[in-house]
């Protein structure tokens, strides 16, 4: 029977096939799910904010961070047996989730927390699969990674799966 784990906000988990991962209310936050397609091992982080080190006292939520998050995410992974150089991600979130139209960086913190998380992955040399960023609508995601589907819910919108 498998189990469908629930990840918070600022928070992640990992597991294992046939377990999936879910996370609800990705509005400016984005969701990195990562998998290893031969293990099947996966997880999902749910961050944000994209860097630990603009924030006093950042380090102390590993999860809440694009720059922390992911990497402690790969470590978790790695340590049930997963190897980097197998993995792939997806990404869902990191929307505009306010009216007005505004070029501030703290009102584009969606935009930053994507940027973010795709420069670690480069870093991480993990390759980005798909991904379902921006707009204006909060995303509710479900991953497995037994097949690497990504499922993507918002309200008014069809489900998809990247």
């Amino acid at each position: 029977m498998s189990e469908i784990i629930k990840v918070g906000m600022a928070d992640l988990k990992v597991c294992t096939s046939p377990d999936g991962v879910t996370t609800l209310g990705l509005g400016s936050c984005v969701g990195i799910a990562i998998r290893d397609p031969v293990t099947k091992i996966g997880g999902l982080a749910h961050i944000m904010l994209p860097d630990s080190t603009a924030i006093r006292g950042g380090e102390s939520n590993i999860p809440k961070f694009a720059d922390t998050g992911i990497v402690e995410l790969v470590r978790q992974m790695e340590a049930l047996g997963a190897k980097r150089s197998r993995m792939t991600a997806k990404l869902a979130g990191g929307a505009m989730m306010f009216a007005f139209q505004n070029k501030s960086d703290l009102v584009r913190v969606g935009d930053r927390n994507v940027e973010a998380s795709k420069k670690v992955l480069a870093k991480l040399q993990i390759p980005i699969l798909a991904e379902d960023t921006g707009e204006t609508y909060g995303r509710t995601v479900i991953f497995y990674p037994e097949t690497g589907d990504y499922v993507i819910r918002a309200v008014g919108k069809p489900e998809k799966v990247i």
